[in-house]
């Protein structure tokens, strides 16, 4: 029986592993073992390792890491705390392939301490570009430390190969949170959600993620509020906030947050996590979702709702016809506002992470494909560079 031991660090990405850790557990001949670490260990996020276990998982590691900090020698030095850790952890656990998804620092800090011990890596997600955040580049990072690649397009499979990973190495998947969504879940109605939020939603409501943009000329508290001026230009709307992520100036905007929650308490809920429920059963009814979270990017098209991504974290992500791309000048983000208050936004057309069918055999979701591949695969540290074309010295 093979061992996969699969490694979260923030509630959104556990939320998009979910159907995964649900086929690698049910699966005969795997063995998962759940790594935790990150904020899903800290209250200030919402301790959501609950969730965790309240979802029936077992966590094998959990791994403290997370300085309470608000700058980048912060962060870094969590990558630094992470490494000594998962040494421990990947130790004792000894897998066979680690199982990671997307391009935070937690992940970063787990794939390079299982590249020194010589532990396989599968990475999704790969091939994707961010140009305002650091994930950017540790996203491509975590590329060259993996052996096995699972994207949600052609598109990115091909970058992940221009990067030189074998084609044969380089799976194209879809994406597990659209799966998740369409596949595994039946939401919440609205008198249901408001229920168990405690909060009146009203006629209308927006719902507002917003991250630092780590490596884009956007000051976090500045360009947040520039979106809470947009939006009291619509005062009949109601308004769901979560927390940004535990990226350097994230907490500056929490403080924020918590602060206008304080002032307009009939009006704003200010919440760390939603959960994977009730945050896409808010986006299930929700006038629109706003914001620079990769949710507003890839999942959310599949409510057809419309979502406002404000700024340049997500510059260069494929995107559906029903995201209003703007800057983080308030009058864009009211121009954008405009559009989706007057209907203005086009809900049609393909989503680019929707995973594309097989005409000669019934579908397999991304979960059942990844699994496939991790069932039958034979792993291994040792790859050469693929080149896309042979060398010719030019010069």
């Amino acid at each position: 029986m093979k061992k996969i031991a699969v490694f979260t660090g923030t509630r959104a990405e556990y939320g998009i592993l979910f159907p995964l850790l649900k086929a690698i557990k049910a699966h005969s001949e795997l063995n998962l073992q759940l790594m935790v670490a990150g904020m899903h260990l800290s209250p200030e996020f919402g301790n959501s390792v609950t969730d965790i276990v309240n979802d029936g998982f077992v966590v094998d590691e959990k791994i403290e890491m997370l300085l309470s900090s608000n700058t980048p020698v912060g962060c870094a030095k969590s990558v630094g705390i992470g490494i000594i850790g998962f040494a421990d952890s990947l130790q004792r656990l000894t897998p066979d392939v680690l199982v990671v998804l997307g391009d935070r620092f937690e992940a970063l800090a787990v794939v390079q301490t299982a590249m020194l011990l010589n532990i396989p890596v599968a990475h999704i997600h790969g091939g994707e570009i961010t140009q305002g955040a650091k994930d950017d580049a540790i996203r491509h990072a975590i590329t060259k430390l993996s052996t096995v690649h699972f994207t949600a397009n052609q598109a990115y499979r091909q970058r992940v190969i221009q990067l030189g990973e074998a084609p044969d190495t380089v799976h194209c998947v879809g994406s597990l949170g659209l799966e998740n969504i369409t596949k595994h879940h039946t939401f919440l109605s609205k008198t249901e959600l408001q229920a168990q939020l405690g909060f009146d939603l009203g006629e209308k409501y927006f719902l507002l993620t917003y991250h630092s943009a780590t490596l884009a000329d956007e000051p976090p508290l500045a360009s947040f509020n520039a979106i809470i001026a947009a939006l009291e230009k619509y005062p009949h709307h109601q308004l769901i906030i979560t927390y940004p992520n535990a990226d350097d100036g994230g907490r500056e905007i929490i403080k924020q947050i918590e602060c206008l929650a304080g002032q307009f308490p009939e009006r704003i809920l200010a919440i760390p996590t939603l959960g994977f429920l009730k945050y896409f059963s808010a986006v299930k009814y929700a006038a629109a979702v706003i914001g620079n979270s990769s949710s507003g990017i890839i999942e959310v098209p599949a409510f057809n709702v419309p979502s406002i991504n404000i700024g340049q974290r997500q510059a260069g992500r494929m995107a559906a016809n029903s995201i209003i791309h703007c800057t983080v000048q308030q009058s864009d983000i009211e121009q954008a506002l405009k559009r989706v208050d007057q209907g203005q936004v086009n809900l049609s057309g393909d989503n680019p992470y929707a995973l594309t069918g097989n005409n000669n055999q019934p579908e397999l979701t991304t979960s059942e494909r990844i699994v496939q591949v991790l069932v039958e695969g034979t792993f291994s540290t040792q790859k050469s560079f693929y080149d896309l074309a042979p060398y010719t010295d030019n010069a």
